[in-house]
């Protein structure tokens, strides 16, 4: 399936001119799609999968779009969680799990920070973005692939523990979101939102996901 690309959003400029980028290289047991600028060591060359022992790949990740009307006004169900730059809004959204396909794993990332059961019904889009973000040796340059889904929302767990770093869920309108970029913990964040408000909507099937993979374990 081919991705959409929104050229207007660059989360992470690479600028050839710099006098200072640092050689890649991939990281073991850390987030998939990473790649270490190690310090002081210049290069501009992008990472060379033959030279590494395990072949670049994007982080891919799955989000709900969720829009539900309260007397008439339209709000978005976000979390607010815990990161390293401190409380930011974010889609409820996640990392893909093995042995699941990208909707299920939709699903079950809204549960698990949300407590709010949901059935993905389409595609919103699917992003492929880069971040960059501090590391103890160098620059993290993350590549993620999301995919987000809006749906319905189903029944309420009442009880459950919201996922490790998340405070709270909360609705707000798309003006509220809008004027809130600078605790938004990704600029896909708002992309997705406009995405469906536009009237995005692509059909489920547009991903096939092979028995095999259902299969998996680890």
């Amino acid at each position: 399936m081919k991705t959409l690309q929104k050229e207007s959003i660059r989360p992470c400029e690479l600028n050839p001119e710099q006098p200072k980028r640092f050689r890649p290289r991939t990281l073991q047991n850390e987030v998939s799609g990473a790649v270490l600028y190690e310090k002081n060591r210049p290069c501009h060359q992008p990472p060379d999968n033959l030279s590494m022992n395990t072949r670049w790949k994007p982080s891919v990740t799955v989000a709900a779009v969720i829009a539900q009307d309260f007397d008439g006004i339209q709000k978005f169900l976000l979390v607010e969680e815990e990161t390293r730059d401190g409380l930011r809004l974010n889609n409820p959204a996640g990392h893909l799990d093995p042995s699941e396909s990208p909707s299920h794993g939709c699903a079950r990332e809204t549960l698990e920070e949300t407590a709010y059961h949901f059935t993905p019904t389409a595609i919103v889009g699917v992003y492929f973005s880069r971040f960059e973000q501090a590391h103890p040796e160098g620059i993290l340059d993350i590549t993620y692939l999301r995919f987000a889904f809006c749906g319905e929302l189903g029944a309420h767990v009442a009880g459950q523990a919201l996922d490790v770093g998340i405070v709270r869920t909360l609705w707000l309108t798309a003006d509220e979101i809008r004027a809130s970029t600078h605790l938004h913990r990704s600029p896909l964040l708002l992309l997705c939102m406009e995405d469906y408000l536009a009237g995005r909507r692509y059909p489920l099937e547009m991903i096939t996901t092979d028995p095999s993979v259902l299969l998996y374990k680890k």
